[in-house]
């Protein structure tokens, strides 16, 4: 399976929000967004008018684009929330936070979702003292995820530390920095998901 490979600043530009792919440049003066509000293209600049459907797909694309998983992938989520109890947008989300990139991420172990991929992908990180290389594993309430023993000195991670040791972890996760590791402790509220999407609208585009 591909990944977008392209320039991810166009992404948030598309959808005129920052949606945090490039980590700590995204909170700087450098985010695309900010220097260029507008989409990218050669109309980027022209008025944009969406329909009803418009607006839904955008919503949908926003997330999709937020946590860096596909159409399949993102479906087969809906799904699964939509089969629960429950407020289904309110759901998918922690669905989608409860992914082991994002847990990783929400801890301050990787400066993006997509530094988190790549690290679990290269075999870094443990769940509950088990190796895990799967960025789409779904963690629960108790499980304890590690940087493996053996790549604990590796800079990489020195790095993101130093660089990330102002960053507060969320109140439904704990995090060791010292130790790299963590824990997931509840499920998110909805409010404690700071991800500017309007997840009503993606349930009203698969409810057609």
């Amino acid at each position: 399976m591909g990944r977008h490979t392209e320039a991810v600043c166009r992404l948030c530009r598309r959808e005129k929000d920052k949606l945090y792919l490039k980590g700590d440049r995204c909170f700087t003066d450098k985010c695309a967004v900010v220097r260029h509000a507008y989409p990218p293209g050669e109309h980027g600049q022209g008025r944009q008018k969406f329909s009803e459907y418009g607006q839904q797909l955008r919503e949908k694309q926003k997330a999709r684009r937020i946590y860096g998983v596909f159409e399949r992938q993102f479906r087969r989520y809906f799904k699964e929330a939509d089969r629960r109890r429950g407020v289904t947008g309110e759901i998918l989300l922690q669905l989608l936070e409860s992914r082991l990139d994002s847990v990783v991420y929400r801890m301050g172990l990787a400066r993006s979702r997509t530094e988190a991929r790549q690290l679990i992908n290269h075999g870094h990180f443990q769940v509950n003292g088990r190796r895990v290389d799967i960025p789409s594993f779904l963690t629960r309430i108790g499980d304890e995820v590690a940087v493996q023993e053996k790549s604990k000195s590796k800079p990489v991670f020195k790095q993101i530390i130093d660089e990330r040791d102002q960053q507060t972890v969320v109140d439904w996760l704990e995090a060791d920095h010292e130790k790299l590791q963590g824990k997931v402790i509840r499920i998110p509220q909805r409010e404690e998901i700071d991800v500017p999407v309007t997840e009503h609208l993606i349930v009203e585009l698969y409810s057609r």
